[in-house]
C-alpha cells in the first residue's frame, strides 16, 4: 500500500494559501478516486483510502506533520519507500513540479518533523514550485492566496500532479517519473 502525503494547514483560512498545495492536490486525487477524507483522531489527520493508497492530510499544522504521518505509517506498516509527501517549494517558479527520492528539507518544517518522527529521509517528495516574493518575508508569503495571474497555472499543475500520483500508485519506479517530469 502507498500513502501519499499532502503538507498543509488546517482551518478556512489557510484552505488556499501557497503552504496548502499539498491539500489542494490530495483533494483533486481523492475526487479523480471517487473518495472522501473522514477525520480520525488517532492519525492526527483526515484519510481516505482506496484499495492501493492511503490519502493523508495532516491536521496538526505544518509544523508537527510528521506525527501524523509516524502513526499512519506505523498503523498501516508503509515503509518510508512507499511514501510520497507533496509539499510547496519556495525554490522553484510557481507550477513547476519536482519529484526527488530523497533529500534535505531546503528550509521546510513539515519535511522537517516528517523525518523526525520516521528517522529518516529516503522518502520520495513531489515539490510543487509557488516561487519567492520579491520583499515579502517567506513566512508571510506562504500563507497568501495565490495571485489572479497565478491560478490558471496551479490548477494546470494540480492536474498533472494527479497523472504523477496515479502512475506512483499503480507502481512505476521514482526513477522512469523523474525521468518523465523533471
Amino acid at each position: 500500500m502507498k500513502l501519499i502525503v499532502g503538507l498543509g494547514n488546517p482551518g478556512k483560512k489557510y484552505r488556499t494559501t501557497r503552504h496548502n498545495i499539498g491539500f489542494l492536490c490530495l483533494d483533486h486525487i481523492a475526487h479523480k478516486y471517487n473518495t472522501k477524507f473522514k477525520h480520525k483522531r488517532k492519525f492526527k489527520g483526515e484519510i481516505a483510502i482506496d484499495c492501493d493508497a492511503i490519502l493523508l492530510k495532516p491536521q496538526t499544522y505544518m509544523n508537527l506533520s510528521g506525527e501524523s504521518v509516524r502513526a499512519v505509517m506505523d498503523f498501516y506498516h508503509i515503509k518510508p519507500e512507499s511514501l510520497l509527501v507533496i509539499h510547496d517549494d519556495l525554490d522553484l517558479p510557481p507550477g513547476k513540479l519536482r519529484i526527488r527520492q530523497n533529500g534535505g528539507t531546503a528550509g521546510h518544517k513539515g519535511l522537517k518533523s516528517i523525518i523526525e518522527h520516521i528517522h529518516t529521509d529516503q522518502f520520495n517528495r513531489l515539490k510543487f514550485g509557488i516561487g519567492r516574493h520579491e520583499y515579502l518575508d517567506a513566512r508571510d508569503y506562504v500563507l497568501q492566496q495565490f495571485t489572479d495571474e497565478e491560478v490558471p497555472i496551479v490548477k494546470n499543475t494540480i492536474e498533472e500532479t494527479v497523472f504523477i500520483v496515479d502512475a506512483f500508485i499503480q507502481g512505476m519506479p521514482v526513477i522512469d517519473l523523474m525521468n518523465q517530469h523533471n
